[in-house]
């Protein structure tokens, strides 16, 4: 029997300067300081080096992957227990109450940017490897942690990886919450463009401008249009009216002949767009009113028949949803217009393991087709699911409830995680239950306690799995 937590207690102090040397990095994605074997920039670079190094200095076998991705490995088997690490972290920003770069220690807290995205679980998997090997455990399965370098983007550190390594038999990422996620939605972001110019005929009202959004996985929360015409007296009294009756912020500014109406709506995270309210449909919603030239009708006209009032696809004819992952999600992010361009849409959409994508896209293609614009993919990620009754998933969770004391369940979410890049992997921590959420904010901060804790989970969890 080992006693897990006490190993770790053992190892506290070296565990927290450590953490703290790999917090000191600046590893931001920078293409300004890109090049061959730093594909991501000169901070994300040093830091691989800086782990990779590391790792042999403790006995751990190396690989650099052209800098787009590392791995440090022990024990013997044919087969692999994979853990899925990033070390790249988004830019800082401002309004710290500390050095981001600084790794402060502070109420049994360490705060730097990455400190719980993803350094600080990496370095939990780190020392849960180490405590293994330390102890000279005999293992039947290899043990490797894959170390990426650009999650925070596209995701191209394990694209790559992949491409050149063997697929681990299993594994974990430790870069979300406990217990266990075990299934992700399918992320689909594609958009619709209008294929040409249409007929020029002016309607009463000219459409000059239509914008709202910057991402598609963020629900709008500002859109503008600017009209003209001669059937404008009323505007601002309607308008005025219309966002008083939806509990909205809006102005109209009139110059030149022109009016720019602006509307305030409420941003949340695509993989929840009920919770929003999407700036850009509520102002085609009033748009609808006017008589404008063909095609900004049909731009106005595709936002509001298939678009406006659901999140769920409903109207389009795709809604779905199962007992795994939940229902399907549909936001409309981006959201642009101009008379001399035409129209665009780009769509996030999130859809349920059990999912027929094909009959979707087909659907999403007619819709289009039907207004004049084409279907273009963006990037597609397939659902993403492990079994209830998978291997790695009875572990894990028991694992989990010896250290806890508490019953474990498993989670599905409408984002995703670094394990779908696993065939048979789910995220694994390191927040617990309760924890505040505060990666990518100001003042990231881990718990050093709670990190303690999530090593002691992974090094019995890993050697579960691979003994």
């Amino acid at each position: 029997m080992i006693d897990w937590k006490n190993e770790v207690e053992q190892r506290k102090d070296d565990f927290i300067k450590d953490l703290q040397a790999l917090l000191r990095f600046e590893s931001i994605l920078d293409p300004g300081t890109a090049k061959e074997g730093a594909p991501f920039g000169e901070g994300i670079h040093r830091t691989l080096i800086h782990l990779l190094e590391k790792g042999e200095s403790d006995g751990f076998s190396s690989k650099n992957l052209d800098g787009y991705a590392g791995h440090l490995e022990f024990g013997k088997g044919e087969e692999l227990i994979g853990i899925l690490c990033h070390i790249d972290v988004v830019p800082a920003g401002d309004g710290w109450s500390s050095d981001p770069f600084a790794a402060e220690l502070r109420d049994g807290k360490i705060f730097a940017r990455g400190a719980i995205d993803d350094k600080g679980p990496t370095m939990a998997a780190y020392y849960a490897m180490k405590i293994i090997k330390d102890l000279g455990i005999e293992l039947n399965r290899r043990v490797r942690m894959i170390i990426g370098t650009d999650e925070e983007s596209n995701w191209r550190c394990v694209k790559h990886y992949f491409k050149h390594e063997e697929m681990p038999t299993m594994g974990f990422a430790p870069d979300a919450s406990f217990p266990i996620i075990n299934a992700e939605k399918g992320l689909y972001d594609c958009e619709w463009k209008q294929k040409e110019q249409g007929s020029s005929e002016s309607g009463d009202v000219q459409l000059v401008s239509f914008e709202s959004g910057r991402r598609l996985n963020m629900v709008p929360d500002y859109a503008h249009a600017v009209l003209e015409g001669n059937s404008l007296d009323s505007l601002e009294v309607d308008f005025n009216s219309f966002i008083v009756d939806k509990q909205l912020n809006g102005t109209v500014q009139e110059e030149n002949g022109q009016y720019k109406l602006l509307l305030e709506g409420l941003s949340y995270h695509g993989s929840k767009p009920e919770k929003g309210k999407n700036a850009g449909l509520y102002l085609a919603s009033f748009l609808s009113r006017y008589s404008f030239d063909e095609e900004a009708q049909k731009f106005i006209r595709l936002a509001n028949d298939y678009l406006t009032n659901d999140t769920e696809g409903a109207k389009l004819g795709v809604r779905d949803s199962d007992d795994i992952t939940g229902p399907l999600t549909l936001n409309a992010g981006i959201m642009s217009y101009t008379s001399k361009e035409g129209g665009r849409f780009g769509l996030n959409l999130r859809y349920p393991v059990s999912h027929y994508f094909e009959r979707m896209n087909s659907i999403l293609k007619e819709v289009g087709d039907k207004f004049g614009y084409e279907l273009h993919e963006i990037e597609h990620l397939t659902p993403h699911h492990v079994p209830k009754d998978h291997e790695l998933i009875r572990k894990l969770m028991s694992v989990y409830e010896q250290h806890t004391g508490e019953e474990g369940y498993l989670i599905s979410i409408g984002g995703g995680t670094y394990a779908r890049s696993l065939d048979a992997g789910v995220a694994f921590g390191a927040q617990f239950p309760g924890d505040e959420e505060i990666a990518h904010q100001k003042n990231e901060y881990a718990n050093i306690e709670n990190l303690l804790k999530a090593t002691a989970i992974y090094a019995q969890a890993i050697y579960e799995l691979a003994k």
